[in-house]
């Protein structure tokens, strides 16, 4: 069907889904607004692979093709979208962040090697590793334990946390395996951009070992606008006890406000170092209590879909506000605890071993849990008949079953709220052929 003009705005948002569609209806200008979805979202993310020239050349046609104005060209999304945009932007003359200088907080090791310049205190020890070299293991110039994962990925995608020799090549083996599903399209996007020879030589084909970094985590979201950061939200990231698998996210942070200030500073050093413009971010942290040390995790081009629905919560808009307001060029005026929560939180539901899934809960489940449950917005992620282990972009140590986003006035509440869904959702598995119940399963698709 032939997208039609319209006397509104026309916002292009890459990828768009059914969730983050409902989720823009809180905009403030959203009857203003004529939102246009390219590429359909199972293209967009979570695909097998990415041709980047023919998802380009495709989206070009589509936006030249259009009839009316083409105002502004947006995504929630990670890669490749996230890096396709300012691409596209820049053949349509539309504000932008430099190409290069989303690679810089993207490409994992360019990304350290910036904040090394400016935050050495907040950048723990990283090595660049070629896991097809002869002895990947030779480069890394630090102990046990620590992080590996590929310069660039997603979800925690190929990440293992390596506590030793055998650890880190059966982690090679996997990564040497599956690595190219995202290289491939990765250095595709290095090719257009000017970057130094001696990061251009560390193409997506590679990994970074990092040395371990703790505490209690959270993420900074904010957005640069003519130079000016902004911070909207600090939203805590709490994690399994395993250590790498999160939990729930929780909104607001619980964080003392000085060390937010020392965060928030960081940022400001960070972004404005690396010439990042008119564009929103999220920025990881971690807060070692015991010795009051900050350390900078990773930063990310774009909002986070997980927190929209709790910005809506407890602020009264989605932070598609700020992707679609700075898309435009204008200031987002991010409004501050208009919602109707004091508090809200996303809660991964999980499985923790391969299964094939035979059961989850209907529409009419779902939708009577929403109505007893005050609060609670639930999203399905899994099929009847899919493998767990076939899934994309899961990390290395579980799989997501379900969203549950849930609004409270305090943690109390919040429990409760959420013990509430789970006695309620009912999935149903059976063992992989071949496989027992429980038993370990080399997980491909980390």
């Amino acid at each position: 069907m032939p997208m039609l003009a319209s006397p509104n705005k026309n916002i292009f948002m890459i990828g768009l889904n059914a969730f983050n569609h409902e989720k823009l209806k809180s905009l403030k200008n959203f009857g203003s607004y004529e939102f246009h979805g390219l590429i359909p979202p199972e293209e967009a993310e979570d695909a097998d692979q990415y041709d980047i020239p023919a998802m380009i050349d495709d989206l070009e046609g589509k936006l030249t093709k259009f009839e009316g104005s083409v105002d502004a060209i947006v995504t929630y999304i990670d890669f490749p979208i996230s890096m396709m945009t300012p691409i596209l932007r820049k053949k349509f003359g539309l504000i932008s962040p430099s190409l290069e200088s989303i690679l810089k907080c993207q490409h994992k090791y360019w990304s350290r090697v910036v904040q090394k310049e400016i935050v050495p205190d907040a950048v723990p020890g990283f090595s660049p590793v070629n896991p097809f070299a002869g002895d990947p293991l030779a480069s890394v110039e630090f102990d046990f334990p620590f992080w590996l994962k590929p310069v660039k990925s997603v979800g925690s995608y190929l990440g293992f946390r390596i506590k030793n020799r055998k650890e880190f090549y059966r982690a090679i083996g996997v990564i040497r395996q599956y690595i190219g599903r995202m290289a491939e399209p990765f250095n595709d996007i290095m090719d257009r951009a000017d970057i130094p020879d001696h990061i251009r030589n560390v193409d997506g084909s590679y990994c970074i070992a990092e040395q371990l970094i703790g505490g209690r985590q959270c993420t900074l979201e904010g957005y640069v606008f003519q130079g000016k950061v902004a911070i909207h939200g600090v939203v805590d990231s709490i994690r399994h006890s395993n250590r790498s698998t999160f939990f729930h996210y929780d909104y607001p942070s619980r964080l003392p406000r000085t060390v937010q200030q020392r965060m928030t500073a960081i940022t400001e050093k960070v972004l404005v170092h690396m010439g990042y413009d008119n564009h929103p971010f999220n920025i990881e942290f971690f807060w070692d209590q015991s010795s009051d040390k900050i350390w900078l995790l990773e930063i990310n081009t774009r909002i986070s879909q997980s927190h929209s629905d709790l910005f809506e919560k407890v602020d009264g808009v989605s932070n598609h506000q700020i992707t679609v307001e700075l898309g435009l060029g204008r200031d987002p005026a991010f409004p501050y605890r208009k919602g109707e929560f004091n508090r809200a939180s996303k809660f991964f539901y999980r499985k923790w071993e391969d299964a094939v899934v035979t059961r989850v809960p209907t529409a009419a489940e779902v939708a009577a849990i929403e109505k007893e449950v005050p609060g609670v917005l639930i999203e399905v992620m899994v099929e009847e008949g899919v493998r767990l282990n076939d899934l994309n972009e899961q990390d290395s140590y579980s799989y997501e079953l379900a969203w549950l986003f849930i609004g409270a006035n305090n943690y109390r509440e919040l429990s409760r709220k959420y013990q509430q869904c789970l006695d309620r959702l009912q999935f149903e598995f059976r063992p992989v052929d071949g496989i027992p119940p429980g038993a370990l399963v080399e997980k491909v698709n980390a």
